[in-house]
């Protein structure tokens, strides 16, 4: 099967992957893996979504393109170099909360809210933090990770917690999950 993105690129995508690769970012979400977040966003009109770690913001244009205009996206990250990047090029769109924090102390503090869609894509919510994160993803909700197969740029040791990581949601009851060997590696998890 051809792997090719059949859908147009989100309108600051080019200038967003502009400043990204100017910045010296090397974490972006791939491009295959962004247009699954945006087909997946078109499922839940009137959404509460969260990305927990938003980089430049390369996939947050895809998650908002996705969006319905009743749809709101909570974006955070702990460089505020990076963030930057997202805030000048998405900050003006009116569904997006962009924040500058640390994703454990944001998890703690936002507990009692709950989402529709969480891509976690950074540790607070993925290898830290988990049960609680998953805590605040709603009946019926997307849990979506990627980066799950081997990258260049894993530390020693990595593989190990992703492997564990995994079989962690395997076991759990409370989803059905769905693993990918496509982009970066992808895991759907639905909550039931």
């Amino acid at each position: 099967m051809n792997q090719e993105i059949n859908q147009p690129l989100p309108k600051a995508y080019i200038e967003i992957d502009n400043a990204t690769k100017a910045s010296g970012f090397t974490m972006a979400s791939d491009v295959y893996t962004c247009s699954l977040l945006k087909t997946l966003a078109a499922s839940k009109p009137a959404g509460k979504f969260l990305e927990l770690g938003t980089g430049t913001g390369l996939s947050t244009a895809w998650i908002l393109d996705g969006m319905d205009a009743d749809s709101t996206l909570v974006s955070i990250d702990n460089d505020a170099q990076f963030l930057a990047i997202a805030q000048d090029h998405l900050g003006q769109d009116p569904r997006l909360t962009l924040t500058l924090t640390d994703g454990g102390e944001w998890v703690e503090k936002n507990q009692s809210e709950k989402y529709d869609y969480i891509f976690a894509d950074t540790w607070h919510g993925k290898y830290l933090m988990l049960e609680e994160v998953l805590e605040m993803l709603n009946k019926g909700g997307y849990y979506i990770m990627d980066d799950m197969l081997p990258q260049p740029n894993w530390p020693e040791g990595h593989d190990v917690k992703a492997i564990n990581l995994i079989k962690e949601l395997e076991n759990r009851k409370d989803l059905v999950l769905t693993k990918q060997v496509w982009a970066t590696g992808i895991v759907i998890a639905v909550k039931i």
